[in-house]
């Protein structure tokens, strides 16, 4: 990679002024002390943004809320008092609680707009269990998770969904309906959870809604960035989501602001004052999610990259697209530039490459799936002689691409599977060792999910499905919102792709407009139907 030397930085100290987070208040918001004050009072019906799990693994998940009476409140806060409130939580094995086998307290502070995210340990591999908050007299919602499978297990199956891209504005969360009745046991969230752009008449398509002034800002301070997710996170299908299964969750652009790339802002805004930017998109993004204490950000930096493990099936490396990768190669739609061969080029980051590399040599894994954000299959947008590609996506990196494929050769890795969100359409390709050779071998497949809302109701297709169709690898291009729900077996994994034909009102029925199998040891997708 090339050394551009260091990065235009402000200092700790000013980011520290910047975020006002201590580390104190991250740990108290995983666990409180034994001496701590666990009476309080709150105002009624705090828990507006519901209830949330994550990260599974044997012996336990976290967990996640965040205390909004109000959770459009113009100033960030969700309707709470300046002062650190005391949240009781409880796992049980049954919904009403008579079996309570773990609890504690965490402690809600304004400094991470009173979310805690509680890590619970000692449960049973591969159960089912509830869970629920209380701040004051109020009692939370009841979520419902399920540990990962023992190590060294092979389970029969694993359900899972994954979706992406849900700009509220444009339409509603019916597809979440759809997926909670699917009952799965993992959702993965692939990236967009919120968008930046300001809401006004011009994109404003949910209908019968309407929206005070405050949301017609681009949001970048830290109290937008709350009251952007205090909107996303208050529509009721999104909660009941959250409450039905633990989730997996990465970022993709919006998260901070369209197209960025590492350090480098797509709309110009000098480094040091992106990375303040970039430092509250963190910070809120991690206050609304159910991560790990070991995935809270520093600054503008976030440690989000982690591996998960269902027994011997299938092996997940959640990968980071954004943070770490060069920045656009010569514009962000381009024929082919010297920059974009730069052998060094990266995607991931060096570093996020060789953790990679190091954990697929080492898997057992019957499946290894890559749960990112941005589309993997090389898609060349010039129909004629010419080739055009988007910069944007791993085509704009192809040296990190092939030093990945290399990997998977190098270590003979069982069964590469990609998830991908991003484009707010439904594809389906083979991942080719030579991609202008269509009867060159397969080494995987990649399975792109379409948007929950993003962009509105969409068609069946559109006027980009002859340039996807045209590549000999991709066997499916479909241009409605909805997700893709999978059954994972130790013989094969299925793809039913589900999509909606509106979204823009509510109540729409959902169909699967293609299904794919994937053999293990037989790379490759087989359409179904």
């Amino acid at each position: 990679m090339r050394d551009p030397g260091p990065p235009l930085r402000p200092g700790r100290r000013s980011f520290l002024a910047l975020t006002g987070v201590s580390t104190a208040a991250f740990v108290l918001g995983i666990e409180a002390p034994a001496f701590a004050d666990i009476t309080a009072t709150v105002p009624a019906d705090p828990f507006g943004l519901g209830v949330a799990s994550g990260d599974p693994t044997p012996d336990g998940v976290v967990l996640w809320t965040r205390l909004a009476p109000d959770p459009l409140a113009p100033d960030g806060h969700g309707g709470m008092p300046r002062r650190p409130v005391p949240v009781h939580w409880q796992v049980a094995t049954d919904e009403r609680f008579r079996n309570v086998v773990r609890s504690g307290v965490a402690i809600a502070s304004p400094e991470l707009a009173h979310s805690v995210h509680p890590e619970v340990r000692g449960l049973e591999p591969g159960r089912e269990y509830f869970y629920r908050f209380r701040a004051g007299s109020e009692i939370s919602p009841v979520g419902r998770t399920r540990t990962a499978p023992a190590p060294h297990t092979m389970p029969s199956e694993l359900r899972f969904a994954f979706a992406s891209c849900q700009a509220w504005y444009h339409g509603y969360y019916t597809a979440y309906e759809h997926m909670v009745a699917e009952d799965p046991d993992l959702i993965f969230f692939l990236g967009d959870y919120i968008y930046e752009y300001a809401i006004n008449s011009s994109n404003l398509w949910r209908e019968g809604v309407t929206l005070p002034s405050e949301h017609n800002a681009m949001v970048e301070t830290l109290e937008q960035f709350r009251l952007r997710y205090g909107l996303f996170k208050s529509d009721p299908l999104l909660q009941a989501a959250h409450a039905t299964a633990p989730w997996i969750v990465t970022t993709d652009d919006h998260e901070v602001e369209n197209n960025y790339a590492g350090d480098v802002s797509s709309v110009g805004i000098p480094p040091e004052h992106f990375l303040r930017r970039r430092a509250v998109g963190y910070r809120a993004f991690y206050e609304h999610m159910p991560l790990r204490s070991v995935h809270r950000p520093s600054g503008p930096d976030l440690p989000l990259y982690r591996r998960l493990h269902y027994g011997r099936l299938a092996q997940f490396d959640v990968l980071d697209t954004r943070q770490f990768r060069d920045p656009l190669p010569c514009g962000e739609v381009t024929g082919n530039c010297p920059e974009r061969e730069d052998p060094k080029r990266t995607m991931l980051g060096y570093e996020q490459e060789a953790w990679l590399y190091d954990g697929l040599a080492a898997s057992d894994a019957v499946w290894n799936v890559l749960a990112q954000s941005i589309v993997m299959a090389r898609i060349d947008r010039d129909l004629g002689p010419g080739e055009t590609f988007s910069n944007e996506q791993w085509d704009g990196y192809p040296a990190a691409r092939d030093r990945l494929f290399a990997a998977f050769r190098r270590h003979q890795i069982h069964n590469p599977v990609v998830l991908t969100g991003d484009i707010h359409r439904s594809v389906a390709a083979n991942l080719k060792e030579d991609w202008l050779d269509p009867d060159s071998r397969t080494v995987g497949v990649e399975l792109v999910c379409t948007s929950i809302a993003s962009n509105g109701d969409g068609a069946d297709t559109d006027s980009y499905e002859p340039i996807w169709l045209g590549q000999p690898h991709v066997e499916l291009y479909h241009a409605r919102r909805g997700y893709v729900s999978c059954r994972m077996t130790p013989t094969e994994l299925t793809a039913d792709f589900r999509a909606l034909p509106y979204i823009q009102r509510p109540g729409a029925p959902i169909s699967t407009v293609a299904r794919f199998v994937t053999e293990a040891g037989n790379p490759g997708l087989q359409r179904e139907g």
